[in-house]
């Protein structure tokens, strides 16, 4: 447990170092475009690896040099992509947003918000139509849950009882505006039962604590019982990107 506990607590690390180092990078020009940070959310990340197999697919947003890291890339190829370099894990050509490793089994991130979460329902078909054991874990943000892709994603995972695990990392703020501005509701799990599948709203600042949930989620997929809605209550801690000054907080927070 231990020796677990302290390989965990070495990802969380490097994903820190990592992006404050992409940071720096970023004001020193020498990362173009976009680039959103994942510091506050390491443990949403590490966790949800520790409760699935190496075979089983991640899917995720723009936010998404974490869940690249934890998959099995490299510091190294996560960075050079970052710089446009031919090394990067999608050979420089998709930058921080679209960060892309097959060989790890990370299907991406992805640009337009919850544009993603039907191509997870997608895998995630897959997986069920050459009946294997296999899971797909389909990470979005607060922001994406009034878009019609989380709709589209969310029916058709349920008719079909695909093996996937929709998890929305509410960090507050969607990309600039608190949730009660955004939404009729803070719970995203109220919108579970819509879709006939059952739901599970937690914190995620402890990884053990991300991991055992998780783990139940992943284990009802893989029995075929079909998809979950799980929400893991985070906090980024800097802006959306790094061109947002985060001026929508308060000085107190």
């Amino acid at each position: 447990m231990f020796e677990e506990l302290l390989a965990q607590y070495r990802q969380m690390q490097l994903i820190r170092r990592l992006e404050e180092e992409a940071a720096r990078a970023y004001v020193g020009g020498k990362i173009g475009g976009f680039l959103h940070l994942y510091i506050g959310q390491e443990a949403v990340a590490v966790g949800s690896e520790g409760a699935i197999r190496k075979t089983d697919y991640v899917i995720t947003t723009y936010r998404d040099h974490g869940h690249a890291l934890v998959r099995g890339a490299s510091a190294r190829a996560v960075m050079a992509e970052l710089f446009g370099k031919d090394t990067g894990v999608s050979r420089g050509l998709g930058g921080s947003m679209h960060m892309f490793d097959a060989e790890h089994r990370f299907l991406g991130g992805h640009g337009i918000v919850g544009a993603h979460i039907a191509l997870g329902s997608g895998a995630a078909f897959r997986c069920k139509y050459l009946k294997t054991e296999d899971v797909v874990l389909c990470f979005f943000g607060d922001g994406a849950t009034p878009i019609g892709g989380f709709h589209e994603g969310l029916t058709l995972a349920a008719i079909w009882k695909l093996p996937i695990v929709f998890v929305c990392e509410n960090n507050l703020y969607s990309m600039g505006s608190p949730m009660e501005r955004t939404n009729p509701t803070s719970d995203v799990t109220l919108k579970g039962p819509g879709y006939g599948m059952p739901t599970d709203r937690f914190e995620g600042h402890d990884v053990e604590v991300v991991q055992e949930r998780m783990k139940a989620a992943v284990a009802r997929a893989r029995r075929g019982e079909g998809p979950t809605l799980v929400e893991i209550l985070t906090y980024r801690f800097r802006g959306h990107s790094m061109s947002d000054p985060g001026k929508y907080r308060t000085a107190e927070e």
